[in-house]
């Protein structure tokens, strides 16, 4: 027992030591510890010194550097405005001795001025002086020869007038008298000399008109495409061009008819296309066809051009240059109205310089004498008068105006011009076979029968076709209707029997066609 209770004691005993040990031993490793700790504080705070101090002066120098570029920059800035400052005294003072050396000269000027003025009134008051001493001798005179002859200044100077004039009289009527004789004896003579000679130098080919044009076509499978199912095509190309289209048992070729020389080449280079391309349909048709109608459009002004180029016309506006090439689509009494044109241009050119004259007034007014006969809408006025105002809206001189408008004599002939356009005129047009009279007569008659369908309300387009048998109304179908429609045909064959004179009768059909448009997008 006495055993037991010595090692429980002992064990106590190291149990005790023990725990002192470790206390001791976790005291010294906490001091240990500190120690370390307080060494490791000591360094990083030492090492941010440090780094704040780098930092602190790499600012600094940054600070320093960016002052320095600011001031460079304000010194720049100033030394700008400094400079423009100095330019700008510059100019002032430049400014300043200019004025001053003006100022200067005006003052000199002035002074000069001043003088002469000074001079100059000396010396009128010196005329002045002379003149009346001069008046004073003349009156002397005149007094002193009025008491010599008996008569008085005035009678003696009555006196000397009639006589002279009597003396002048008598040789002016001797010269005239001179004058008269010898140009009889030579006028006739001279005047068939220039024209014999003008003729001669001008060779024109006659040109004779006609209302239809033969379209070629390669085979007569191609004329049922033309025609179209149940005459669809054919009557889609009719009703867009105003032409007659002839479909006959002529091998490998279609007639256009039409009165209108345009709408007749419209519709054949119209044809030309279509059946090239070979898709033939209505809307095809109406495509192509308007097409075609401005490319004739331009065509009528690039004729225009070179007309005037080949005569050597000069500045002739644009508008006048349209109308003479609209002339190669119009006749007169079956005569080209272009060639006839031409053919008097040069025919007034020649005359002009065989008389003297000024040969591009003469040849400028040549061309347009017939321009009255192309109006865009009918006009109650002759063509040489419609031409005349033509001529003078674009500016054209007085002496082209007045021969335009007197070369069929509605109005005083004013220079000479006049009466060398109005020969030539007829020069040109009495060649032989030159004009036929019925061709004329024929076309006026279609163009009066579509001019009757356009007076009605609503109408948009009118084409005479058939040789005058049958005029065709297109009507718009917003403003006409069906019922109307029949009205209109009736309303317009009644005028036409009351106010023209025909030969036959005249079929007219009224066409009203509705259409729904709308694109697909």
């Amino acid at each position: 027992m006495d055993s037991t209770l010595m090692i429980i004691i002992g064990a106590i005993i190291g149990i005790a030591a023990g725990f002192g040990i470790a206390k001791f031993l976790e005291k010294k490793n906490v001091s240990t510890l500190i120690r370390n700790a307080k060494k490791e504080a000591a360094s990083i705070l030492k090492d941010a010194n440090t780094e704040a101090e780098s930092i602190k002066k790499d600012k600094l120098l940054q600070a320093k550097e960016k002052f320095l570029e600011l001031k460079a920059e304000h010194e720049q800035v100033i030394l700008g405005k400094d400079k423009k400052i100095a330019e700008s005294e510059k100019r002032t003072r430049d400014k300043e001795s200019q004025v001053s050396s003006e100022l200067a000269r005006a003052k000199k000027s002035a002074d000069e001025a001043e003088a002469k003025i000074n001079d100059y009134n000396t010396r009128i008051e010196f005329l002045d002086k002379k003149q009346q001493e001069i008046d004073r001798l003349h009156k002397s005179q005149v007094d002193q020869l009025e008491v010599i002859s008996g008569l008085s200044a005035e009678d003696a100077k009555n006196q000397l007038v009639e006589s002279l004039k009597a003396e002048a009289k008598s040789s002016a009527m001797s010269h005239i008298q001179d004058t008269i004789e010898e140009a009889k004896l030579t006028a006739q003579q001279e005047a068939k000399k220039i024209i014999i000679n003008t003729i001669q130098r001008v060779g024109t080919e006659e040109a004779v008109e006609n209302c239809v044009s033969v379209f070629n076509i390669e085979s007569d499978d191609v004329k049922g495409r033309i025609i179209g199912r149940e005459g669809r095509n054919i009557r889609a190309l009719e009703a867009a061009t105003g032409v007659e289209i002839i479909v006959d048992d002529t091998p490998e070729a279609i007639i256009l008819s039409c009165f209108d020389p345009v709408r007749r080449e419209i519709a054949r280079l119209a044809l030309h296309k279509l059946v090239t391309d070979g898709r033939i349909h209505p809307a095809r048709i109406e495509e192509v066809v308007g097409k075609t109608a401005k490319q004739i459009e331009d065509e009528i002004i690039e004729v225009g051009k070179r007309t005037v180029i080949d005569l050597g016309i000069h500045g002739l506006h644009p508008e006048l240059i349209k109308i003479v090439g609209r002339m190669k689509y119009r006749s007169s009494y079956g005569q080209n109205l272009l060639q006839h044109s031409r053919e008097v241009s040069k025919l007034c050119g020649i005359m002009a310089a065989e008389l003297g004259l000024n040969v591009k007034l003469a040849k400028r007014a040549g061309l347009l004498h017939d321009i009255g006969k192309v109006p865009d809408a009918e006009s109650d006025l002759p063509h040489a008068l419609l031409g005349m105002q033509w001529a003078e809206k674009y500016g054209e001189k007085e002496e082209v105006c007045n021969a335009i408008g007197a070369h069929h004599d509605e109005i005083e002939m004013k220079s000479m011009l006049s009466p060398i356009i109005q020969v030539c005129d007829a020069i040109s047009g009495a060649r032989p076979g030159a004009r036929r009279q019925v061709l004329d007569s024929y076309i006026q008659r279609l163009k009066d029968l579509e001019d009757i369908a356009y007076g009605f309300p609503g109408v948009k387009s009118a084409y005479a076709i058939q040789a005058g048998r049958e005029l065709r109304v297109i009507v718009e179908s917003e403003k006409v209707s069906d019922d109307m429609a029949s009205n209109l045909s009736f309303e317009i064959s009644h005028k036409i029997q009351t106010e023209m004179t025909y030969p036959g009768q005249v079929k007219i059909t009224v066409i009203r066609e509705t259409r729904a448009v709308n694109i697909a997008k």
